[in-house]
């Protein structure tokens, strides 16, 4: 479905978005009259393709982000240096610079929302989008209003976790974690964590030797239900273990509850 034929008198209608169907214009387009009531986000879009990058800039405009394009792969890290975006959207394939290997490169410093925007769809794909850092994965074709929804629970997640309750500290033996400033040290050590990722361990951190559900654990640091088949968690939690200096194949950190969730150890950090 063009954009231009998108039936507007329908609201339950979707809007699908590829690189092949980029035509036509949001402006004054029903679908959109219902926006989010929060600070504005900035949003780094690093996408290959202009005119679908100016289909997705368009639509964030409109919805009341601040969106910077960006086309090659060479000038994301100067972008997000200087104009310190809260998101990234990356492509996997980009001009000058794999997609997945920046994404690794920008962790280093970077530790705001990131999302691939993409075409690869397989399952590798996805796995290693997040392994390297990502905290969410969509797959183009994609419509308008799933991918405004799931840029909208990032953002609304991370908004709850940083006003919903004053700030605190969390320590488990050698293994401190600041809310306020979302630090994480271990032996005295700083660690990277992405967004996610820290979210993930506060809340086992937080609730050290309870077991948390799989279901829970989806709810609150996903932001959605699990749906069984979902992995995203167990690939953070199999990074988180990798950065703590967990044993991978034996863990004494944070261990796997079989057929329950996992739970952070409280005497395993000395």
């Amino acid at each position: 479905m063009l954009l231009e034929s998108y039936p507007v008198n329908k609201p339950d209608a979707d809007l699908y978005l590829s690189p092949q169907n980029t035509s036509g214009s949001l402006a004054g387009k029903s679908a959109y009259n219902c926006r989010w009531q929060m600070p504005a986000k900035k949003v780094l879009l690093v996408q290959a393709d202009r005119q679908f990058s100016r289909v997705v800039a368009e639509m964030l405009t409109f919805e009341g982000f601040e969106v910077l394009q960006e086309f090659h792969g060479d000038n994301v890290q100067y972008q997000v240096s200087h104009y310190q975006p809260d998101l990234v959207i990356l492509d996997v394939l980009l001009p000058g610079h794999c997609g997945l290997a920046l994404c690794r490169e920008l962790r280093r410093e970077y530790n705001g929302q990131l999302l691939f925007l993409s075409s690869k769809a397989s399952d590798i794909d996805q796995v290693l989008g997040l392994e390297v850092g990502a905290d969410a994965y969509v797959v183009k074709p994609v419509a308008l209003r799933v991918l405004l929804a799931k840029i909208k629970a990032m953002f609304r997640w991370q908004y709850q976790q940083q006003t919903a309750m004053p700030a605190q500290e969390v320590c488990c033996g050698e293994l401190t974690l600041c809310r306020t400033s979302r630090q994480v040290h271990l032996y005295r050590q700083a660690l990277e964590l992405t967004g996610q990722e820290f979210d993930l361990l506060w809340l086992l951190a937080s609730r050290a030797g309870e077991v948390q559900d799989r279901n829970v654990i989806y709810q609150l640091v996903a932001g959605r239900d699990y749906d069984g088949l979902d992995r995203s968690i167990d690939v953070r939690v199999s990074r988180l273990r990798k950065k703590l200096h967990d044993d991978l194949k034996r863990p004494f950190r944070i261990k796997t509850v079989r057929g329950q969730g996992y739970l952070l150890v409280p005497d395993a950090w000395n």
